[in-house]
């Protein structure tokens, strides 16, 4: 009897372990389809008129002047793209005080080079064409706001 009992209880065990497993098996898929359908989403943001496109021929006279955010970027980079809404926004609200611009590695790559960016996506802020602090990675815009207004003078 005692050796039936046990055996029961072995078995439901199995099975509450293979419906637990089976449920963050299902878990783990929806994440998975829902991240990639918001990641989608993000290849349709468009740049903002405000935020300067950088390359190897411009990036010298552009960020002599002033502040200047340059995120180094690329297209195949999603972290890369998941900061495309945050610089549109830091462009229009730091208009006048901060110029946010972009420059795709792959194709300015001797820029990049230059400034040894390893890691995408990297933003520096330079002044006066001198580069004064190095972002690595995505940030919220809030950070980089906070960070724009510590870092400068208005």
């Amino acid at each position: 009897m005692q050796l039936l009992v046990i055996f029961a209880f072995k078995k439901i065990t199995m099975w509450i372990t293979f419906i637990i497993l089976a449920l963050l098996a299902l878990l783990v898929t929806w994440m998975v389809i829902r991240t990639r359908k918001q990641m989608k989403a993000l290849r349709n943001v468009p740049d903002s008129k405000k935020l300067l496109t950088l390359n190897d021929q411009n990036f010298n006279q552009k960020i002599k002047n002033g502040m200047v955010l340059v995120d180094f970027w690329a297209e195949w980079c999603m972290p890369c793209k998941m900061m495309l809404p945050v610089l549109n926004e830091l462009a229009e609200e730091m208009e006048g005080k901060v110029t946010v611009g972009k420059l795709n590695i792959d194709i300015s790559r001797n820029t990049a080079a230059r400034f040894g960016i390893r890691s995408i996506p990297t933003m520096i802020l330079f002044k006066n064409g001198v580069e004064i602090h190095r972002f690595t990675g995505v940030k919220t815009r809030d950070y980089l706001k906070k960070e724009l207004e510590r870092r400068s003078i208005f």
